[in-house]
């Protein structure tokens, strides 16, 4: 059976918001993409303050300059199409208030007849918490959790009653709910992340980076540290894919994965494919110069990948 493919949103500077992200959106549905996805990525610190993801010297590229805010985008998306799901990889989730996010989501989910994956993270610009201010970068991971409990009482069935660091809700209705329960999908980099996972996700999102084995093999350990934990519940995948495409082959020695044509993107997809993950989706919006590019280009590359046999 193919896996699902997905294709994420136009969300930075070269791209009409209003006018772009629906009219890309509804395409992507047509073409047969079953889900559209975005990202967060809160400002652009000029001069840097810090490398991109913490790495000391390592640029910000410029396509984080002026990124559109993900649940507006989604919200666009949601109301020009019909059937495709709308996903987050990642929401920042500590860069939000946790009652306004579980709020937001589960109101774009009832809006949309529950559609909504909630992708969420960490995240790694200390400059987008400040600017925030939720709570320090030191405590992401406690807000995560928090988030998580936030969005289950939320979600769940009134009166909803919370008492947490950040966030305290004494007996009240919270509403509209979801159409249905939001499935969230988290990352795992390190035991305390897996754990997260396993015990209180639905599912994995990972990056295709590092080759497909080494994506196989984390796939693996999740499975197996989830058999340890006893979990019986299966773990959904879904798979980001960064492409960097140009119109000509790329031929450098220095071919780094999914940059190149349709054909080198996709044939780099494939090992990945093989592993049997039930989800990929190509994030595909750097290359193209507007809309138009970038929609012929989704349907390049959908085509070509059912074609390999994706």
């Amino acid at each position: 059976m193919a896996a699902r493919l997905g294709l994420s949103l136009p969300q930075t500077s070269q791209y009409d918001i209003g006018r772009d992200v629906p009219d890309v959106a509804r395409t992507a549905e047509e073409i047969g993409y079953e889900s559209l996805w975005v990202f967060e990525r809160a400002l652009f610190p000029e001069p840097a303050t810090q490398g991109l993801y913490g790495v000391p010297n390592l640029p910000w590229p410029d396509s984080y300059r002026g990124v559109a805010e993900p649940l507006v985008t989604l919200t666009l998306a949601a109301a020009a199409t019909q059937r495709a799901r709308l996903g987050t990889s990642v929401l920042v989730a500590p860069l939000h208030g946790p009652f306004q996010l579980a709020r937001a989501l589960g109101t774009l989910d009832a809006a949309s007849g529950g559609r909504v994956v909630a992708g969420l993270g960490t995240g790694w610009s200390l400059d987008e918490y400040a600017a925030a201010g939720v709570a320090p970068f030191e405590e992401r991971g406690r807000v995560l959790d928090e988030v998580l409990d936030v969005c289950r009482a939320v979600w769940g069935p009134d009166p909803v009653s919370y008492e947490g660091r950040l966030t305290k809700i004494e007996s009240a209705v919270v509403a509209p709910k979801p159409a249905r329960p939001i499935p969230i999908l988290l990352p795992a980099f390190s035991k305390k992340a897996l754990t997260r996972l396993v015990d209180r996700g639905d599912g994995w999102q990972p990056v295709a980076q590092g080759g497909a084995g080494q994506l196989a093999a984390q796939w693996q350990q999740v499975r197996d540290f989830a058999a340890e934990r006893g979990r019986t519940e299966p773990i959904q995948s879904v798979v980001r894919i960064n492409a960097r495409y140009s119109a000509k082959a790329y031929d450098g020695a220095d071919r780094q994965p999914f940059q190149g044509n349709v054909d080198q993107i996709v044939a780099d997809l494939v090992p990945y494919a093989e592993i049997g993950l039930d989800e990929y989706f190509v994030d595909l919006q750097d290359g193209p110069r507007d809309a138009e590019e970038l929609k012929d280009l989704a349907a390049e590359v959908y085509a070509a990948a059912r074609a390999a046999g994706i």
